[in-house]
């Protein structure tokens, strides 16, 4: 167990788990993927790292009751969007049975709770089926506390949320932080107050709202800020680039203006595209163009970072004793547009500092390219890893008991 960062919250390690009832707050928000015998989960990845907390659990005697959400349903139960897939993905990789919940909470649910034996597990369906996880309902909390004598918060992806079962529930029961959780913030907590230098901070991604605070604490803290993904073009409007039919979030221009101004005052060298590869339209079959600038002409659009660029930043990550990654530098998902972020990736891999990659399609793109385990740390919260680098509180983690 790594212990770099701060983490002042207590742990599922010390919780009094013998013979009790765990409420286990999980992030399964897995896809999904249609087959002959239904829907089965496509990527597993936030399933295995939940596992240690989950067998720590059992191997003390407790039985867990798992609650997550799955996707975004419209305000009630959506067959399509059931935990019931996720929870056979459980039982295979953990070679026990799971039982499946008919619903979130109910009298149902607290009739097969009852039933539950030491180190037995029992996933309740779909949080988001019920309305008043979203809103903080407390009377959702009040019946999801009813479920268990303990809370045990795993979910890191959703711990910036503060929703029924994530802070809610945690008001009313002792709450514990699970392993992953306790990690992901020590891990990332390390990175933003007490790096190795020189801390390269590499952005991409479509939207500079979605950044700006991260980009304000890094341009105060790292060495380098390196950016990418369709958000360079807010900076390359603000010094007046044309930008063609590149995707322009309009608002981020202001916003990269003074981004600018601030990296022109402080310490922190912050590294726009100097080329880009185009295409007339997002589409995998499109017209492609290397261009070996930044304007970009009428009738074309940005869709990756040149071969220029990514050899200066993959320069500048093999020379930084902390990296941190969060956002792709194209539409990697295309072939043809692929090359920035998967030469970004091959150079986080590479790079002889320490590495951490912030969840999202950042982690994604990792898996695709089979470079996952050979980062040092791989979260698994896009959004909350964002807000923890900030330096937000998140509510998932205050709500939990004090060390």
């Amino acid at each position: 167990m790594s212990e770099r960062g701060a983490f002042d919250k207590a742990s599922v390690r010390d919780a009094p788990l013998d013979g009790a009832r765990a409420l286990v707050r999980v992030d399964f928000n897995v896809p999904l993927t249609e087959g002959e015998g239904g829907p089965s989960v496509a990527d597993d990845t936030r399933i295995r790292a939940t596992l240690p907390t989950i067998e720590l659990i059992r191997e003390r005697g407790a039985a867990a009751v798992l609650v997550s959400h799955l996707g975004r349903p419209k305000g009630g139960p959506d067959p399509a969007l059931s935990m019931a897939p996720v929870a056979a993905r459980l039982a295979e990789l953990l070679e026990v049975e799971v039982g499946m919940a008919p619903a979130v909470v109910g009298p149902e649910v607290e009739a097969e709770v009852e039933r539950l034996g030491s180190g037995e597990l029992l996933m309740l369906e779909n949080s988001r089926f019920e309305p008043g996880e979203i809103e903080n309902d407390p009377e959702l909390a009040a019946a999801l506390a009813r479920l268990a004598d303990l809370y045990v918060d795993d979910a890191f992806g959703a711990a910036h949320r503060a929703h029924a079962s994530t802070e809610g529930v945690a008001h009313l029961l002792p709450g514990y932080a699970g392993l992953l959780l306790e990690r992901e913030v020590r891990e990332l907590t390390a990175v933003r107050d007490d790096p190795v230098r020189p801390l390269c901070v590499v952005l991409g991604g479509a939207k500079v709202t979605d950044k700006i605070g991260v980009i304000n604490r890094f341009l105060e803290t790292a060495d380098s800020v390196l950016i990418g993904g369709a958000m360079c073009f807010g900076f390359l409007r603000a010094r007046e680039i044309e930008t063609g039919e590149s995707l322009v979030e309009e608002e981020g221009i202001a916003l990269s203006e003074r981004v600018l101004e601030r990296a022109e005052a402080s310490d922190c060298e912050l590294l726009l595209p100097i080329d880009l590869v185009l295409g007339r339209e997002l589409d995998p079959a499109t017209e492609v163009r290397a261009l070996d600038g930044i304007a970009v002409p009428d009738g074309w659009m940005g869709l990756d970072i040149g071969p220029r660029t990514a050899a200066e930043y993959a320069g500048v990550i093999a020379g930084a004793g902390t990296v941190f990654w969060n956002g792709p530098m194209g539409a990697f998902e295309l072939a043809p547009f692929e090359a920035g972020t998967r030469a970004v990736a091959e150079a986080v891999a590479a790079a002889p500092g320490f590495t951490v990659v912030g969840g999202g399609d950042s982690a994604a793109a990792l898996v695709e390219f089979g470079l996952a385990d050979r980062v040092d740390w791989l979260s698994t919260g896009g959004g909350a890893s964002l807000e923890l680098m900030e330096g937000k509180r998140l509510p998932g983690v205050e709500a939990l008991l004090d060390a």
